[in-house]
């Protein structure tokens, strides 16, 4: 089968053959139908592999701590053995797809073959023909909802937990800094919550589609400083949730300038954590900052093996999040496909990957590309 590999030691993108994966107990292999290359996260991970040895440590302070360590422990030899092993191992793209049941493992009563399915999780949910997929990664799609919809459902399951840790209720009204796909997605859903939603972005054209969806206010960069004021009255915005990709600590700071007393700031996107005591001191801010979907994630015993959560005690878990989420596309509250700037068959993934992260061409750099398989109606 056909999957898109990366060289994390050169930054090479290219389609391989490889092996059908093979169905586990907890799981699910799925025919993919359509993938979806998240502007944020794939960038994050495509600049880092093509980033010199040297670059790669600047980035990654944490995994150089981590050498460190092992070197004290096992030894400098052994150490490098497996550094270069790891660097010279191809790793899968994609977190986020969907598709149609074709096996299932024998620990699994919640899914059948010929399931239509949206699913998450990198390393599972990959931009290939076929992938296995644990049964708590996988929620059904609705006959409405289709697979190019569906396959939003990962990444939109990171802006719905979002909105879970900034705690919104119905008229409050909320900031959205940084404009990408989770960016819009926020947008999207804050204003089916009943939320007054202003957007900020430094990219006039992620700014435009911000109107295009309906945000009640938009601001380009440091706008949001007047923009705040004039939505809110002075009062500031009860919350702001910060989906941008930064290598400063400036969003985290506009964040905390534009927030009311006691709001909520929440961090999404990959920014530096240098929080400005005196901004958040000064307003008794709550700094909250989100993992991925939901709970359950990085938890391999929920992943993996399959142990959910009880209903009672985590009402929203990633699972039930990517749900809640394909039930507001079903209802056309969100819709994902106004973000794809184009849709590309498997086969020119590579090039999808040059468009999204290449050189910038007058603006015309897409928000996300979705890719779609042949053998399944999407």
């Amino acid at each position: 089968m056909k999957q898109l590999l990366q060289s994390y030691r050169s930054g090479e993108i290219w389609l391989a053959e490889v092996p059908v994966p093979s169905v586990q107990a907890h799981g699910v292999v799925v025919r993919t139908a359509a993938s979806i290359i998240s502007s944020g996260t794939e960038r994050m991970i495509t600049e880092l592999a093509r980033r010199s040895l040297l670059g790669k440590a600047v980035s990654r302070p944490d995994l150089v701590r981590q050498v460190i360590r092992r070197v004290r422990v096992e030894g400098l030899g052994q150490t490098l053995a497996k550094v270069f092993a790891k660097l010279n191992t191809p790793i899968p793209l994609g977190y986020s797809c969907s598709g149609v049941v074709t096996e299932v493992g024998s620990a699994v009563r919640t899914l059948s073959v010929g399931d239509r399915v949206a699913c998450a999780g990198t390393g599972y949910a990959t931009h290939a023909e076929l992938n296995y997929v644990p049964a708590n990664l996988c929620v059904r799609l609705p006959p409405k909802v289709s697979f190019a919809e569906g396959a939003f459902a990962g990444v939109g399951a990171v802006a719905v937990n979002a909105l879970r840790l900034a705690e919104v209720e119905f008229g409050e009204r909320v900031a959205v800094i940084g404009l990408g796909l989770i960016g819009l997605l926020t947008g999207q859903l804050l204003k089916a919550a009943g939320c007054g939603v202003l957007g900020c972005d430094i990219d006039p054209r992620r700014c435009r589609m911000a109107r295009e969806l309906g945000f009640d206010r938009v601001a380009c960069g440091t706008e949001i400083h007047t923009a705040s004021v004039t939505y809110t009255g002075g009062q500031g915005l009860d919350a702001v949730i910060v989906t941008a990709a930064s290598q400063s600590a400036e969003p985290l700071v506009w964040a905390g300038e534009i927030c009311r007393l006691r709001g909520r700031v929440v961090v999404v996107g990959l920014v530096q954590m240098h929080v400005p005591r005196d901004i958040y001191y000064s307003r008794e801010l709550d700094l909250r900052v989100s993992r991925s979907y939901g709970p359950g994630r990085y938890d391999p015993e929920y992943e993996e093996k399959g142990r959910d959560y009880p209903y009672g005690y985590v009402r929203w878990t990633e699972q039930r999040n990517m749900a809640a989420f394909v039930e507001a596309v079903r209802r056309g509250q969100v819709e994902p496909l106004k973000l794809a700037g184009r849709r590309l068959a498997i086969d020119e993934a590579p090039e999808a990957y040059r468009l999204l992260f290449g050189p910038a061409g007058e603006g015309q750099t897409p928000i996300t590309v979705v890719i779609e398989y042949l053998g399944v109606e999407t």
